[in-house]
């Protein structure tokens, strides 16, 4: 027997008929059918099921695949009970066991599925990770247009560039934007860039190669009841990982822009209320469905947040006044990697790749430029950046490795590299497995400018002492503190 599974496609005329089949058409067939309605058209694991017993009665009828799709989906059924339907009539009598059960003979869905193990266990967790699931091709270069689209940005052939917004290093040029715009901080954490967009059918990670992997993420709209789950919303973050103290080391999300709602580009409002979406559109409907759901608030919570791979919160911006404070007692006691600070103009539209405006410091120490390494036949170094999307190569350039790196087990990566001034020459930081291309010689420049310009932590808190005292920082900073009086007062 067969059971055939309609795809109709908006675009074509002709309806696409695809034949999906096992033995029976039930257990097998049912799991894989399932997943697809998953991905693609409806986010609730009993509807799905639903869907399918209607369309081949009476539907997936084990009980282990019911189970293992609950939990590869985070959910829980209703009333926390699996109702399978009983085998069907249709079993001839030898195909049942004493129990009456229905057995498992070679030929019809044999191999149960066994449900995801969620035991803890010790596993190292690291940066390198790689996260979700892969997607097929042709729904990967649909998300890259419809990502562009947000975006507001136009249509490129292949659209294979990421179109994240990138800071630029901070020197006594761009320093002067400080004074001209109005800038909040943060700290720059040495994790791993990530958008996110987030559909209704599910959650995908872009990383900088604007390569896209579903992972299973649930985020609920403020009105949950009238609006559902968030679907074609974008943001911008990074994760990473944190050492938490009695529970190790646990990943984390932190995003820290919004970009798209709804499938409505916001890009061109001011960071500022961008920011603020983030947290009252995004953030807080999930922290207080996960709490609701926790407490027992909701007697049946249909989803199992603990399953994530990973927590999300919105990452905290300040104002330059505390950026002292910032250095000195809030990064120290991070629980994870910083090496620096970003600053963030206030009323800045979302600027797409390079954002002249977005400016990151770095600790001098690690000032980095990423690099692509190889080797000839004969072993001698080859250190490239990328020029107008080519190859350039750095002549006379050399990278010291540490004694545990292996230059030959490099060789075609891109490798993240600190000067030394003393040796003149490159020293390996580390092997960047997020990345599969260089940095631009521009950027490099921009890198040597801040290298040589050699902005100190204590010069750098000496323009900022004196930059929060202009006017236009007086001004806001005043309206803030009135903001947060009038809020304390309520």
């Amino acid at each position: 027997m067969a059971m055939m599974f309609l795809d109709r496609q908006k675009q074509s005329k002709n309806p696409k008929y695809i034949l999906v089949h096992c033995t029976h058409g039930h257990n097998r067939t049912g799991f894989m059918i399932i997943h697809y309605l998953m991905r693609t058209h409806v986010s609730c694991v009993a509807e799905a099921i639903n869907i399918f017993a209607q369309r081949r009665p009476p539907g997936i009828y084990k009980r282990d695949y019911i189970e293992a799709l609950y939990s590869f989906y985070h959910e829980v059924p209703e009333n926390m009970m699996i109702g399978c339907p009983p085998t069907p009539e249709w079993k001839r009598p030898d195909d049942l066991d004493l129990n009456g059960e229905a057995k498992q003979d070679d030929d019809d869905d044999n191999g149960d599925i066994e449900p995801p193990n969620n035991e803890t266990e010790e596993k190292v967790i690291t940066n390198d990770d790689v996260l979700g699931d892969a997607v097929p091709y042709d729904q990967q270069e649909a998300l890259r247009v419809l990502c562009y689209r947000l975006l507001e940005m136009p249509l490129v052939r292949g659209h294979t560039q990421f179109p994240g917004s990138h800071p630029v290093s901070l020197n006594s040029e761009n320093l002067q934007l400080l004074r001209q715009r109005y800038y909040y901080a943060t700290w720059k954490a040495d994790g791993t860039r990530y958008m996110m967009l987030i559909m209704r059918y599910g959650c995908f990670l872009i990383d900088r190669n604007f390569c896209f992997r579903r992972v299973q993420m649930r985020f609920p709209h403020k009105s949950l009841e009238v609006k559902g789950l968030h679907d074609t919303t974008l943001i911008d973050g990074e994760m990473i990982i944190d050492t938490v103290p009695d529970s190790g080391l646990k990943r984390r999300y932190l995003a820290y822009d919004l970009m798209a709602l709804d499938a409505v580009s916001k890009t061109k409002l001011p960071f500022s209320e961008r920011w603020r979406m983030l947290e009252d559109e995004i953030i807080r409907p999930r922290y207080h469905e996960k709490k609701q759901f926790e407490s027992g608030a909701k007697s049946n919570p249909l989803y199992k947040y603990d399953m994530e791979l990973f927590s999300v919160r919105r990452k905290d911006f300040w104002l330059l006044s505390t950026v002292k404070k910032l250095l000195k007692e809030f990064i120290p006691k991070l629980c994870h990697d910083a090496d620096g600070l970003i600053f963030q103009g206030w009323d800045d539209p979302y600027v797409t790749r390079t954002h002249e405006g977005l400016l990151k410091w770095k600790y001098p120490e690690m000032n980095s430029v990423d690099f692509l390494f190889e080797l000839t036949n004969d072993n001698r170094q080859l250190v490239f950046l990328y020029e107008r999307g080519k190859k350039k190569l750095m002549d006379h350039a050399r990278i010291s490795f540490p004694e545990e790196i292996d230059p030959p087990s490099v060789a075609g990566r891109i490798v993240e590299c600190s000067w030394n001034k003393e040796e003149q020459c490159w020293v390996c930081m580390r092997i960047r497995a997020d990345k599969s291309t260089p940095n631009d010689i521009n950027t490099y420049r921009k890198v040597m400018r801040s290298i040589t310009d050699n902005i100190t932590e204590e010069k750098l808190l000496e323009e900022i002492d004196e930059i929060r005292r202009l006017p236009m920082y007086a001004d806001r900073i005043a309206q803030a503190h009135a903001k947060m009086a009038q809020h304390r007062r309520r």
